[in-house]
């Protein structure tokens, strides 16, 4: 009679697991033998294979362990990164803002300088506009003068200069221009006034000195008359009291900034073909060699 075969269930098949990998490829026969149990028959199994396993286990359990670690590490690392990455972010970004910033602050300037530079255009307009209106009222009064100074010939009849003389203000004027007059000092050139019936010109007002260095200006080129043209005013009897060759007192001076000054004992006056008249007299000393300015009353026919 045989006998009844016992249903395998999961019991045999957990134990099977157990067995190498190793054994089964080396074609090792695992055997079940069975036993009795009462009315049942239960397989019995050796515990050989499962020792032969367990130094593969071991090792499979470490590599396990090895490789957490190395996960954790990676994990740490990667935070780092990060944290790194991120903070490296924020600081590109403060200096993108930073550059941002630093363009916008760059054109507000070039367009402030830009209308800055507008404003300084027109300024030199109107300042170039205002030096063109001042000449106008020069000129204006210059010719205002110079018919002022033909009202008398015309009340009183015909008057006229000698030759090289000049009608101005009412008085004939000599400028020593030409060459062959050569130069001399304030009292040789007194001197030769005096021999021609007259005297050093007296120029004490505005419109005198305005006409006589316009007269400088226009008839003399004033690179040439840089030593001036002496003119009838003096301190030489008293240091500091300037009077005419007529021993009138300086009422209004027309000198040039901070003279006189009295330098070497600079006791005569010139006058120099200059722009600003206001400012065209310097003192000198006497024994200079310079042109001079003679004034005498005109001639009646």
């Amino acid at each position: 009679m045989e006998k009844p075969e016992m249903p395998r269930g999961n019991f045999d098949d957990g134990f099977n697991t157990l067995i190498c990998q190793e054994e089964l490829h080396n074609g090792d026969h695992i055997s079940y033998p069975y036993s009795n149990l009462g009315n049942q028959q239960v397989p019995t199994f050796s515990f050989t294979s499962w020792r032969q396993c367990r130094p593969a286990a071991v090792i499979l359990v470490v590599l396990a362990v090895v490789l957490l670690i190395v996960d954790i590490g990676l994990g740490v690392h990667y935070n780092r990164l990060t944290d790194t990455h991120l903070a490296s972010d924020k600081t590109q970004q403060v200096r993108d803002n930073n550059k941002t910033a630093i363009e916008i602050l760059k054109k507000q300037l070039k367009t402030e300088l830009n209308r800055q530079k507008k404003t300084k255009w027109e300024l030199d307009h109107q300042t170039r506009s205002k030096a063109n209106n001042l000449a106008q009222i020069d000129k204006i009064k210059k010719d205002i003068a110079s018919m002022k100074s033909h009202l008398p010939m015309i009340r009183n009849g015909c008057r006229h200069c000698p030759p090289g003389w000049i009608l101005m203000n009412s008085m004939c004027y000599y400028f020593s221009f030409l060459e062959s007059a050569g130069l001399k000092t304030w009292q040789k050139a007194r001197e030769y006034c005096k021999l021609h019936k007259g005297d050093l010109a007296i120029i004490n007002n505005q419109d005198k000195v305005n006409a006589t260095v316009s007269v400088l200006i226009n008839k003399q080129d004033p690179s040439k008359v840089s030593s001036g043209f002496w003119i009838g005013l003096s301190d030489m009897k008293e240091e500091g009291a300037w009077k005419w060759v007529d021993e009138t007192i300086l009422t209004e001076g027309y000198w040039k900034d901070g003279e006189p000054n009295d330098t070497n004992n600079e006791d005569c006056a010139a006058v120099y073909p200059v722009e600003n008249f206001f400012q065209a007299w310097n003192d000198a000393r006497c024994e200079n060699a310079k042109k001079w300015i003679c004034e005498k009353a005109p001639l009646l026919n």
